[in-house]
């Protein structure tokens, strides 16, 4: 009897933009494993019924991307730590018969910071500010974002956002570290930021620029933005003119993959410059 191959899949809605295919299509070739990874679509009012029905479906597990992820989060039978802190799962997979639930945008965006900036960037970006990240904006990639700047174990946070009570509900996260600043208040908190990071919508294109004047920011501070598309956002573009490190949103799409393909397909890949052309040769055509 054969074993049918793993199929797995990235549910959203809309999907069509996802590259999700294209990064596992790619690690599925270079790794000569059997296999499929799908887009689908599936309205909010149905996905309860896509979760329950995913074994009877055959999938493996899969990716969930915009508007799931707190309904995953919701369904998953298991949680990791990391996905109850931030209550949302972008990756599910089974084991021992039990839906689990993960959400890897925190190690991924980490990962990509490690590849950019070497693992030692906490003490580099700190050199005369203490281990400091200032995040703009207060959604769920910025929750979880500071939840993996938590876990590296950096001394201060600070979010800010245009509504001060979303920022303000990110410090419950850990009181102790985080603080919210209202929007105005960053220019005068970027003197004290060793990172720098955009996880809002602001310099995507067809979005207003982030207009923020980098120059108050130290000279070991390094700038991220999670925005990739442009890949070189005006925030980066001012980072480079200042001589600071940019780190482009594309990495933690590639490195927040990484997990899910390991569980679902038994091999863990590599994020390399192989693949990171290949998604951006993408990106290019459909400019």
């Amino acid at each position: 009897m054969t074993t049918p191959h793993p199929r797995a899949f990235v549910v959203g809605h809309p999907i069509g933009h996802s590259r999700s295919p294209l990064i596992h299509g790619h690690w599925l070739a270079e790794h000569g494993l059997p296999g499929a990874y799908e887009r689908v679509d599936v309205h909010p009012d149905a996905f309860p019924d896509f979760v329950r029905s995913l074994q009877a479906e055959g999938w493996v597990g899969g990716n969930v991307t915009i508007p799931h992820k707190e309904a995953a989060f919701r369904l998953a039978q298991v949680l990791t730590p990391r996905a109850g802190r931030i209550g949302a799962v972008n990756t599910l997979w089974f084991e021992d018969g039990r839906l689990h639930g993960d959400n890897t945008d925190a190690p991924g965006f980490l990962a990509h910071l490690d590849a950019s900036l070497g693992v030692g960037w906490p003490e580099a970006t700190g050199a005369s500010n203490g281990r400091s990240a200032l995040v703009l904006g207060a959604g769920g990639a910025a929750r979880a974002i500071l939840v993996g700047l938590l876990e590296r174990g950096l001394d201060r946070l600070v979010v800010a956002n245009r509504s001060a009570e979303r920022a303000e509900g990110l410090t419950a996260l850990d009181s102790t570290r985080i603080t919210a600043i209202a929007w105005d208040a960053v220019p005068m908190h970027l003197r004290e930021t060793g990172l720098l990071i955009n996880t809002t919508a602001l310099g995507m294109a067809g979005q207003d620029p982030l207009a923020l004047d980098l120059a108050p920011l130290p000279e070991a501070a390094a700038v991220a933005d999670i925005v990739y598309v442009p890949l070189e956002t005006p925030l980066l573009a001012a980072a480079r003119a200042r001589g600071l490190p940019a780190v482009d949103g594309l990495g933690m799409l590639l490195h927040q993959a990484v997990p899910g393909f390991a569980r679902w397909f038994g091999r863990r890949p590599d994020v390399s410059p192989a693949l990171r052309a290949r998604i951006v040769a993408d990106l290019e055509s459909h400019r």
